[in-house]
């Protein structure tokens, strides 16, 4: 083994005095990037798979738990910003159940867990201070758990109770929200978050709470109405997604007649948002030539004395007038009255009616169109098409203006000569990626080519050597045994004939050589020589 290994090294280096500078070099190169090949993927087979073992972890639990894993020597990569580590795959159960087992994470930065550890010895000032805690820290969980936001921070103002005060002192709450990349909070979650605090602490008034996220920006602010504030902006909301409806309507008729990017449209609306309610009440005849529904007729008789007559008396205790003399005049008078009433058949309508707010007070619309993109339409015609397609009405004081100005192109030409840039140094940083990813494998392909040439070669020469020094030792053995062809004499004849001796040194020394750098073919030579029947 060891002098197959020596031999096999002598026949290398003995390859590799043979070459070129240039085959040289290639062949170092070659056998580096093979070299560091196998390196790069030894590493990456070889290289554990991560998974999360914590996450979203405290600073204090994320120390606690680095702190156990380097006690077990378990390797372990720290991401998120320190909130989650991760360990080896086949790892992420057992480290687990071990942290667990061990009270990690503790998750004690808040929240009721700080009234666990409370004895009598504690004042009632640390108490006080203890819930005070233990409600920012329930509440920062509560409102981190929402969407879009990171993390919270609440701190709550609980003034004492005065007991002989007629006023008592407004509790307050301020809150810093740390909203994650990319997402924003509209004004209902905003308000959410206020009511929510608002809701946990007894006392606590909505108007009294304040809202900031982490980069300073006020999102509701202390004595706000927060009912009147959250009308305004859902009526702001509602006016803005009525303008960009229009707007998108009116666009998209100038982008087909202009083409994209060669008319704008900007709409005010005036919404109507005061809530309305009317009753009526409409009477008609049931049926005009029908029968009466109903009718009554009276008449009123009268005779008496004239009316100048009078009477003279006494008046008795029941009321009647004894006469005591003669009347005054004679004769008498007579009364008539005769009356009728009737009622028709009627129908009648009770109407209620309510109007919605969101009504269209208004509208004004103003549009530019580019002077070069205009001058092949006709202005006019197509503000007849948009006034159609909004609904336009002079009647309720809409207005609009379409003009036509020249453009000014300069941000699309340098945003199209940068995009055009970035475009190419994409594609040429593309291609360098390429060829820095092929040139390993083209240094490779060239080494196996070269050393597939070398190999062929060298076989082809072995061949012929082989031939050659077949020849040569027949021509010496035919000689010696004064033959006068060497083909007539047999090889088993040859290997007697070389074991006389030999005038010919060249013929040994290459022999010798042969027999170094090539030991299996001679001796696969050897082998079939011997085996052949001799004459």
């Amino acid at each position: 083994m060891k002098d197959s290994l020596l031999r096999a090294g002598r026949g290398y280096q003995r390859t590799f005095l043979a070459f070129t500078a240039g085959q040289k070099a290639v062949a170092i190169v070659g056998t580096a990037a093979l070299l560091l090949g196998a390196v790069l993927v030894y590493h990456w087979v070889s290289a554990p798979a991560y998974a999360p073992l914590f996450t979203n972890m405290s600073s204090k639990d994320a120390s606690a738990v680095v702190s156990k894993l380097d006690a077990q020597g378990t390797a372990y990569q720290i991401t998120n910003g320190g909130a989650t580590v991760m360990v080896p795959q086949e790892e992420v159960y057992k480290d687990r159940i071990a942290l667990s087992g061990a009270g990690l994470p503790s998750g004690s930065d808040g929240g009721y867990s700080l009234l666990d550890n409370q004895s009598l010895s504690t004042s009632d000032f640390q108490q006080q201070v203890n819930y005070k805690r233990a409600m920012e820290g329930e509440l920062a969980k509560t409102l981190a758990s929402m969407d879009g936001v990171s993390t919270a921070v609440v701190h709550l103002a609980l003034p004492s109770k005065q007991v002989f005060a007629d006023t008592q002192d407004p509790t307050t709450a301020s809150v810093l929200l740390n909203v994650k990349p990319g997402a924003t909070l509209d004004t209902n979650q905003v308000q959410a978050v206020v009511h929510l605090v608002a809701s946990s602490i007894d006392g606590l008034d909505p108007t009294k709470v304040t809202v900031a996220d982490q980069t300073g920006k006020l999102l509701s602010t202390s004595g706000d109405a927060t009912g009147d504030a959250l009308a305004a902006s859902t009526r702001d909301q509602q006016v803005l997604a009525f303008q960009t409806q229009e707007s998108t309507r009116i666009q998209a008729i100038l982008d087909r007649v202009l083409g994209t990017g060669n008319g704008t449209v900007q709409v005010t609306a005036d919404l109507n948002f005061d809530q309305a309610k009317t009753s009526s009440k409409t009477y008609k005849r049931a049926d005009p030539k029908g029968l009466t529904s109903s009718s009554t007729v009276g008449s009123e008789k009268y005779q008496g004395p004239a009316s100048g007559a009078t009477a003279n008396g006494i008046v008795g205790p029941d009321g009647q007038l004894t006469q005591t003399g003669a009347a005054g005049s004679t004769g008498s008078s007579t009364y008539a009255k005769n009356s009728s009433t009737s009622d028709e058949a009627l129908n009648w309508t009770t109407e209620d009616r309510s109007l919605a707010p969101g009504g269209v007070n208004s509208l004004h619309v103003g549009v530019v169109l580019d002077k070069v993109a205009a001058a092949k339409i006709n202005p006019t015609l197509l503000q007849a098409t948009i006034a159609s397609a909004i609904g336009y009405n002079t009647k309720r004081g809409d207005t609009m203006n379409v003009s036509v100005l020249p453009f000014d192109r300069t941000a699309e030409t340098a945003a199209a000569a940068a995009l055009k840039a970035q475009t190419a140094a994409d594609q040429q940083s593309q291609l360098m990626n390429y060829a820095k990813s092929a040139v390993p494998v083209i240094i490779l392909l060239l080494a196996l080519l070269i050393a597939w040439l070398r190999g062929r070669k060298k076989a082809k020469q072995r061949k012929e050597a082989t031939e050659y020094l077949v020849e040569q030792l027949r021509d010496g053995a035919a000689a010696r045994a004064g033959l006068a062809s060497p083909v007539a004499l047999s090889p088993a004849a040859t290997l007697l004939a070389l074991e006389g001796p030999s005038e010919d040194d060249a013929i040994r020394d290459e022999l010798a050589s042969l027999v170094d750098d090539q030991p299996e073919d001679v001796a696969a030579l050897l082998r079939g020589w011997l085996v052949e029947k001799t004459p």
